[in-house]
């Protein structure tokens, strides 16, 4: 299994340099979106990490198909606070582990 990475040349040089061979770096939310649909019918990508702030610019369906993906599995990372993780997780347990 592999690991692509989807963003901006910054967001994707530190995996680059760490050894990810799969990036891509859209030039628009037309070329993101084509980029993630193509990706998630691919066999050999395990994990798909996007930068959360581009995740969030996706068309509303998309989002819930990626959201909702196991093989792939769709990472959102990025600087700002999220709670996409938090409600996951409060989702599939029932509990709040933040409380």
């Amino acid at each position: 299994m592999e690991i692509a990475v989807v963003g901006s040349l910054d967001f994707t040089l530190g995996f680059q340099l760490a050894g990810v061979l799969r990036l891509y770096n859209p030039k628009d939310l037309d070329e993101m979106t084509s980029i993630m649909k193509s990706l998630l019918n691919e066999k050999e990508i395990g994990v798909i990490v996007i930068d959360n702030s581009d995740l969030l610019l996706l068309p509303e369906r998309l989002r819930v198909q990626l959201s909702e993906s196991i093989t792939p599995t769709v990472l959102g990372i990025g600087t700002e606070e999220d709670n996409t993780l938090r409600e996951s997780i409060k989702s599939a347990l029932g509990v709040d582990l933040w409380k």
